[in-house]
């Protein structure tokens, strides 16, 4: 299963990003805006990674202009922590989690109570909630979607490299989003965020269980995610997920 979720993180960045390759290590850097991507393992790339090897790459994001990032699963690759610690980055451990059934198109995950008022449904293209559903996510993690973020969102959407799916309130605005991002049999879902001032109604859950029965009705067999802590996961627990490994992030000291 690792195996398998390490050939869909090598895959997905590509789509909107150029791959460096540098050593043991990829770097991708995104083609346009958007979120900024991140350095990993090469695809099938298990052994020991040097501090030098590291620092070559950081030296290479400082030069793009891109956030001195990487991003990998320990169990994969447990030799790279030491060399990004030893350079400086802090590395940051979250919950890798699979839904149960996996491999197998089974585990639909379970029933989440929606809000009254609030309506949770998948979002395309040309969907009048398409605007304030590419924005929640950037709103709920504080940030600022760029002034195209909707409309490379209904690109890739159209492309079915993404599916969007919303908690709308009576108005249609969205009140959280976010997606799942297909590659073949496996999908992971991705940048789910709630208003600030809608947090704590259950929408987060309510729009991953859209998401999950839309990846299931798509065909996909694997879906997975990677919760913020513990406490997170336990909730994702609720609809079917369970632990499978750690997911690490490292990124320079605040």
């Amino acid at each position: 299963m690792l195996n398998r979720l390490e050939t869909y993180d090598d895959a997905v960045p590509r789509s909107a990003a150029r791959a460096e390759e540098l050593g043991p290590l990829t770097l991708f850097v995104r083609e346009g805006d958007g979120w900024p991507y991140y350095a990993r393992p090469a695809l099938g790339y298990a052994g020991e990674v040097s501090v030098d090897e590291v620092d070559r790459v950081r030296a290479r994001q400082r030069e793009l202009g891109v956030p001195e990032a990487f991003e990998w699963v320990a169990e994969t690759t447990p030799g790279l922590r030491a060399a990004v610690e030893k350079s400086g980055l802090v590395v940051h451990e979250h919950p890798l989690m699979v839904l149960e059934g996996e491999g197998e198109g089974e585990g639909e995950g379970k029933a989440v109570a929606v809000p009254e008022g609030v309506t949770v449904r998948i979002v395309g293209a040309d969907d009048p909630a398409l605007e304030s559903a590419a924005a929640a996510p950037y709103a709920a993690f504080g940030a600022t979607p760029s002034a195209t973020a909707a409309a490379d969102l209904a690109a890739r959407i159209e492309a079915g490299l993404t599916r969007l799916a919303a908690a709308l309130d009576a108005s249609g605005t969205a009140l959280c989003a976010g997606q799942h991002q297909p590659v073949g049999a496996v999908s992971e879902v991705v940048g789910v965020g709630t208003l600030p001032a809608a947090r704590r109604r259950g929408l987060g859950l309510a729009v991953t269980a859209a998401l999950v029965a839309d990846a299931r009705a798509q065909g996909v067999e694997t879906v997975f995610l990677t919760a913020t802590d513990e406490t997170v996961a336990r909730l994702y627990g609720r609809l079917g997920f369970r632990t499978i490994g750690t997911a690490l992030i490292a990124e320079p000291a605040a």
